[in-house]
């Protein structure tokens, strides 16, 4: 394991399958009731710049379950948000805390506070990047399709933070990936030359119906992120072929699981009767985040 998790290029394929197998059991434990105390007196820092609420709440409940404590810290709270740097930052809550989340606007600051952290630093979303929430989508991929090798999965939408992860998580895992999205809202180009290098198959195409024929899983996310509110008219217009909804799903195999990291904005980039529907698995999706996330935090503050 590495000592931070800022991109999920960080994890191996050996680090992804580990991972996924404590998730798991810490899952099935969990339903039996069993408690663990595996980091009693041990303190997560989680910075907050933007709002959140699957994050914060499966953050705190996994660092409560596992005996630990969660701080939650508002930018506008401490002193970030008057000027203290991010290394002066990083410096004192080394000796503080066990650990570093952040969810931040710029991937730039968990690259400062991970350069002048002595304890592990976590990326818990940026602009560039969401590997949290991957790691739960591959936790659910594999409940529902058993596998990961040779699957289609199929991104519909905003080449975004979460696409980019996705794009690295097919790569490292052996899913051949499509990305349909229209001209100019392309995830970044060195996460598809990223994927290549890791031997990842990804096609980047306009057409949604052409990437969701014969889909294993197809996935979205919200057309307008926290930051592009101010193109919330334009993106409606530019998107507008590219919601998921149950005609797109008859192009798809018939057992296509469908994703989404939440929240859905329903009559938007997904439809009521796909998100509430048979095919979708995006509530176990977002359950998964408690699991995989308590899985990081033993591997990194152990």
């Amino acid at each position: 394991m590495p000592s931070h998790l800022l991109s999920f290029a960080d994890l191996s394929y050996a680090d992804i399958i580990s991972l996924l197998d404590t998730a798991s059991d810490l899952k099935e434990k969990r339903e039996r009731g069993k408690t663990l105390d595996t980091l009693k007196n041990k303190s997560l820092g989680m910075i907050f710049e933007k709002s959140s609420t699957r994050t914060r709440i499966s953050f705190e409940v996994a660092m409560t379950e596992l005996g630990g404590h969660a701080i939650y810290l508002n930018y506008k709270d401490i002193q970030i948000g008057r000027g203290e740097s991010l290394a002066d930052t990083a410096r004192v809550m080394s000796r503080y805390v066990h650990g570093i989340m952040g969810r931040v606007y710029k991937h730039e600051t968990l690259i400062e506070l991970s350069k002048y952290s002595d304890v592990p630093v976590i990326n818990a979303l940026s602009d560039l990047e969401h590997p949290c929430q991957l790691l739960a989508d591959l936790m659910t991929i594999r409940e529902y399709k058993g596998k990961f090798k040779g699957l289609n999965f199929s991104w519909v939408g905003d080449g975004n933070n979460v696409c980019n992860s996705a794009i690295l998580a097919c790569a490292l895992t052996g899913m051949k990936m499509t990305v349909a999205c229209p001209e100019g809202y392309e995830p970044k180009h060195e996460f598809v030359q990223k994927a290549k290098e890791l031997g990842g198959a990804i096609n980047i195409i306009r057409d949604p119906v052409k990437a969701a024929k014969n889909a294993d899983i197809l996935s979205t996310d919200v057309w307008v992120s926290m930051g592009d509110e101010e193109e919330y008219d334009q993106r409606l217009h530019d998107f507008r072929r590219y919601q998921i909804n149950s005609k797109l799903l008859e192009q798809a195999k018939h057992d296509v699981m469908v994703l989404h990291c939440l929240p859905a904005h329903r009559g938007e980039e997904i439809t009521a009767e796909v998100v509430d529907g048979p095919h979708s698995a995006v509530f176990d999706q977002a359950g998964n985040r408690l699991h995989t996330q308590k899985a990081l935090l033993l591997k990194l503050l152990s």
